[in-house]
């Protein structure tokens, strides 16, 4: 089944409907991007898909090809609230430590923070014309929340292109082709599009998520309809939520970003700059064809927690239907969540998104480290010997700062000096010879 969805206000529009600050590599750091939550366990999956569409409402209409007819009772609301959670849970992050100090006599305490600071048809009922009799079938239709939701089957594309053209939207040129692969697997189409009449009753200002439950056995994420109008690359954020263990594609290579880096202090205050030019560097090395995770992690625990972990009303809101509404706490081994981020474009994934559910419950982060030299004025024979290492600890920080972001290494050292105030107080000495003897 479905995620990334075709969004249809406009031909040039790069809207998908599949997108942190200062310490965690959240969503809210990507432009045009999308979040979809997959609760998935054997053939059956809650599919939870929150977009950053920003537009206006009357323009907003999303179609995705689902396996089935899905009926109302399949179709819920979802809080972003949750999503928001789920997605700070799971961010990358940054955490910090400060040295002991370097004489063997002091009290040698060493500090872990987790995480700094970080035209479609107007509302009102479900009205449709146009399209050739008997092309498109409207297999049901109702109204959840503020969206009102058809379920199509058509016998071509180019009947259901021109129903969707006649009924208001905006189909982007390059749509025929792709609609007609899906009418080649039997695929129906979730059309969904804001009732604005309902969205001034609920007194609503943002576009809530849609929550839909179905049963398949194929685990497809289609990301082609979300590129038919777009020139450029998209972002999509797949939180899945299992029994088993870690979900992967099958049809793209799946790798894991570089975690445990030691990075210079200056990365806390840049965090969000960092975190984009880091996964823009690893996508580029990796071919721009990879799915990049992000985490891995068994949910009843975490390491360090950026964030409070999920409750137990939280993960039955996202669908996670084998846990007890009763129950205090999570048990090891009951739910596992995996954080993949998927840059896309249509040169680099022709295809769309296969998954899988592997047995691997290994936990993992993406995770980045600070290491803050001790401030204290101590003297001892062992301090010469620790600034030699606080030099050298410099000099690899700088190098994995820019292999891991693409930034020239001139300009991270430059960013360094004027940051590293530690070094400054041997005064007859630049930064440049305190950091590299030079």
């Amino acid at each position: 089944m479905a995620a990334c969805l075709a969004m249809l206000p406009a031909p040039q529009s790069a809207h998908s409907f599949c997108g942190f600050y200062v310490a965690k590599g959240d969503a809210k750091l990507f432009n045009n991007s999308s979040q979809v939550v997959l609760v998935r366990d054997g053939d059956r999956t809650v599919l939870t898909m929150m977009s950053d569409y920003q537009g206006d409402p009357k323009e907003f209409a999303v179609v995705i090809p689902v396996p089935s007819v899905i009926q109302k009772s399949q179709v819920h609301i979802g809080d972003p609230a949750v999503v928001d959670h789920l997605d700070a849970f799971s961010a990358p992050r940054l955490v910090e430590y400060t040295d002991p100090n370097p004489c063997p006599s002091a009290d040698r305490r060493v500090y872990e923070m987790s995480m700094a600071p970080g035209a479609v048809a107007q509302s009102g009922g479900l009205h449709f014309r146009g399209g050739r009799k008997g092309e498109v079938k409207i297999e049901a239709s109702y109204t959840v929340g503020e969206y009102d939701i058809l379920i199509l089957s058509a016998k071509s594309s180019s009947g259901l292109e021109r129903w969707l053209i006649d009924n208001g939207y905006r189909i982007p040129e390059g749509a025929n082709a792709v609609l007609a692969s899906y009418l080649k697997q039997n695929m129906r189409f979730f059309v969904a599009k804001v009732n604005l009449a309902e969205q001034r009753k609920l007194n609503l200002t943002k576009l809530r998520p849609i929550q839909v439950a179905f049963e398949s056995a194929k685990f497809v994420l289609p990301l082609r309809l979300g590129m038919v109008n777009s020139t450029g690359t998209q972002d999509l954020f797949v939180y899945g939520i299992t029994k088993r263990g870690r979900i992967e594609a099958v049809n793209y290579r799946t790798v894991k970003l570089p975690s445990d880096v030691d990075v210079p202090e200056y990365v806390k205050d840049v965090f969000p700059d960092f975190h984009r030019a880091m996964f823009a560097e690893q996508w580029r090395k990796n071919g721009r064809d990879v799915v990049l995770t992000e985490h891995a992690w068994d949910m009843a625990s975490c390491d360090p927690c950026p964030s409070e972990p999920l409750s137990h009303a939280e993960l039955r809101a996202l669908g996670v239907w084998w846990v007890p509404a009763d129950a205090p706490y999570l048990s090891q081994g009951e739910t596992f969540l995996t954080r993949l981020h998927v840059r896309y474009d249509r040169a680099h994934f022709p295809e769309d998104l296969v998954l899988q559910e592997t047995a691997d419950r290994e936990n993992w982060q993406a995770r980045y480290v600070v290491h803050h030299p001790y401030a204290g004025t101590e003297d001892c024979p062992a301090v010469a010997a620790y600034r030699r290492q606080v030099r050298e600890r410099r000099e690899k920080e700088a190098r994995n700062l820019a292999d891991l972001t693409g930034w020239r290494i001139e300009d991270v050292r430059t960013r360094m000096s004027v940051n590293d105030v530690w070094s400054r107080p041997e005064e007859n000495l630049t930064w440049w010879e305190r950091l590299w003897g030079k």
